[in-house]
This record gives C-alpha cells, structure tokens and sequence, in this order.
C-alpha cells in the first residue's frame, strides 16, 4: 500500500488546484485535484504535505489541518492511503510552472463542475460540510466508482 497526502489550499472563497497534464503515465490525467504526493521514506504525513505543496506550489503553509484519511481500492492500480488537509494561511509566491500541471484558485461553488474523480466528490461534499474527521474508502472497478464507505468521528 502507499501513502499519499492531498490538500485543499483555501483563499477567498476558492481551492488551488491541479489540472493533472503534464506527467507522462499518470494515473490523473486531465482531471483536478488538490496538491500532494507520495510519502518518502521515514516521512511522516505532514512532512509529506509541507514538501509536496512547496514542490508543486511554491508555498509554504502556515495553518493546515488533517481533515480525514481516504483508503482507495482498485483491481486496477496499487491500494492507496491518503491523508486528507485542508490549508488556509500560506507565504510565499505560487509558482507559474509546476511539473505535474496547471496550477489553478477555482470558486469553492465551481469545483464540482470539473472533471474529478467521483470518489473525490464524496469527500469534498464532507470538506464543504465542515464534517468531523472522517475514515472513507473508495472502491474503484477502473474508473469507476463502486462503493464509498464512511465513518465520521465526533
């Protein structure tokens, strides 16, 4: 299994996100997604976060908080468990050239009009909820969405 981080970095109302066009093979293609990446060695989740949105952003966050943790299954591609943020206070300059895509703030209200994941839906639906932390587990056939299981922690 592999340890991924995503965040939602928020300003004004909007998300940064990520048109994934750029990285040959990669399982995101031409869809949104917020910034994060894989674990390295000895990481610990918010290592990870702070490397991976400085890599493909350009900033560094100052407030974050771990919103859920989201388990994907596929008989398609390696298990996945990603450690769910959001961020709302940030310095620096974003970058105008990151090597996985398009960098892009889209309204909180559009976000859904994208091209995403379906399983992504479910947890932004959560996020824009203000849910409690939450445990979800996505399972993929392909592409396609087949089961969600959640449980939220007060």
């Amino acid at each position: 299994m592999k340890n991924t981080t995503l965040c939602y970095i928020e300003q004004n109302g909007a998300y940064l996100l990520l048109y994934r066009n750029k990285k040959k093979n990669d399982l995101n293609e031409g869809k949104w997604i917020g910034v994060g990446g894989k674990f390295e060695p000895d990481e610990m989740p918010e290592e990870c976060l702070l490397r991976e949105v400085k890599e493909e952003t350009g900033l560094t966050l100052l407030q974050y908080r771990l919103r859920g943790i989201v388990t994907f299954v596929s008989d398609t591609w390696e298990t996945e468990c990603m450690f769910l943020y959001t961020a709302d206070a940030f310095e620096g300059e974003l970058t105008d050239c990151c090597a996985e895509g398009e960098l892009k703030w889209i309204p909180k209200e559009e976000v859904l009009d994208l091209r995403l994941w379906e399983g992504d839906k479910e947890f932004l639906s959560l996020l824009d909820k203000d849910a409690p932390f939450f445990s979800m587990k996505l399972c993929y056939e392909g592409d396609t969405l087949v089961s969600v299981r959640t449980k939220q922690y007060t």
